[in-house]
């Protein structure tokens, strides 16, 4: 009986561990803009199971899903110096 209780509480012991242990490192948005077919799976995966791949990294994919649409950087359209001159319809006689 006492070997069976300490089983147990060893098992019991060994969950707390694992329940407790830090959780899986986020890839960071950086990588994921330069690697499509992962941020590809993850957007999956966040889609699918959202609570499972967890907030932070789900937050990561959204940057970096954002990023790879609209840029990073600042704007990338620069207007023209001048404006080109709008010609005048021909006056009839």
């Amino acid at each position: 009986m006492k070997q069976l209780l300490s089983m147990i509480l060893a098992a019991v012991a060994a969950m707390l561990l694992v329940a407790c242990s830090k959780p899986a490192p986020i890839e960071s948005v950086e990588s994921l803009v330069a690697n499509p077919e992962r941020l590809t799976e993850l957007r999956a995966q966040c889609k699918a199971d959202h609570a499972k791949v967890g907030d932070d990294q789900c937050n990561a994919v959204a940057e970096a899903t954002r990023r790879r649409f609209f840029g990073s950087g600042g704007p990338k359209h620069t207007p023209q110096a001048q404006a080109p001159a709008a010609s005048a319809p021909a006056a009839k006689d």
